[in-house]
Parts: structure tokens; C-alpha cells; sequence
């Protein structure tokens, strides 16, 4: 009895109690998920190490000497514009001190030509004080004349 009444627990176990049997299938379902997956992601990873690879033989390579062909021509031509922007700076200053040395040129003539009429002007008062001066010693000779002749005659 005692054995029967084990058999039949087992039988009830696995009819009603079906932990066991869905453990295992998880077991085998996740095992299963696992394998596949893992076969795939290995797939993957080689496909990349491949196209690493690759790039790292092939599109490397030709990146770096286009880059140095490209940066080769673009510093030729930055020097080249560097070089003209320098020549158009130093036209400017040239332009600006000629512009400067105009104007200092013109404020000289300006400045002589005003020294000019100062000088005829001054020029022009001396010779008339000269005229007065001569005009007061002629009026004064010719009164001392006129004295003279007044003392001579006694």
C-alpha cells in the first residue's frame, strides 16, 4: 500500500505539478536561444572584423593620401592667398603714407604760400615805414640845409 500510495503521489505530482517538465523545457529553450543567438552574434562580429579589416586596408589608405594630396593643394593655396592678401596691405600703407606724404606736401605749400604773403606783406609795411623814413630825414637834411645856410651867411 505504501507503494501504491507513492505511485499514485507521483502520478498526481506530474499531473497536476508541472514545474519539473516546464523547467526543463525552459532549460532547453533558453540553451537553444542562447546557441542560435550566439551563432548569430558571431556572424555579426565576424562580418564586421571583415569590413574592419577592410576599411582598415583599403579605404584607409586612399583616405590618407587623398587627405594629403587635398591638404597639399590647400596649403599651395592659402600660401598663395596669404601671399596676396600681404602684397594688397602693403599697397594700402604704401597708398596711405603716399596719401599722407600728399597731404603733408600740400599743408607745406599751403603753410609757404601763407609765409609768402606774410613776407610781401611785411614787406610791403617795411618799405612804407622805409618811405616815411626817408620822407622825415629829407624834411630834416633839408632843414638842417636851410639852417645851415642861415649860419653861413653871418
Amino acid at each position: 500500500m505504501d507503494k501504491i500510495a507513492k505511485d499514485v503521489g507521483d502520478i498526481q505530482s506530474r499531473l497536476i505539478d508541472h514545474r519539473p517538465v516546464i523547467q526543463g523545457e525552459i532549460r532547453f529553450f533558453v540553451r537553444e536561444f542562447e546557441e542560435k543567438r550566439g551563432f548569430r552574434e558571431n556572424r555579426l562580429l565576424e562580418n564586421l572584423n571583415k569590413m574592419v579589416m577592410e576599411t582598415n586596408e583599403q579605404v584607409v589608405p586612399k583616405c590618407s593620401e587623398t587627405m594629403h594630396e587635398h591638404l597639399c593643394e590647400a596649403l599651395t593655396r592659402l600660401e598663395a592667398a596669404n601671399h596676396m592678401a600681404q602684397r594688397i596691405q602693403q599697397r594700402e600703407l604704401e597708398a596711405q603714407q603716399s596719401t599722407r606724404l600728399q597731404t603733408c606736401a600740400d599743408r607745406r605749400k599751403a603753410d609757404w604760400e601763407e609765409f609768402m604773403k606774410e613776407q610781401a606783406r611785411l614787406k610791403v609795411q617795411v618799405d612804407e615805414e622805409h618811405a616815411k623814413a626817408v620822407g622825415r630825414l629829407s624834411t630834416q637834411y633839408s632843414e638842417m640845409k636851410k639852417d645851415l645856410a642861415k649860419f653861413s651867411t653871418f
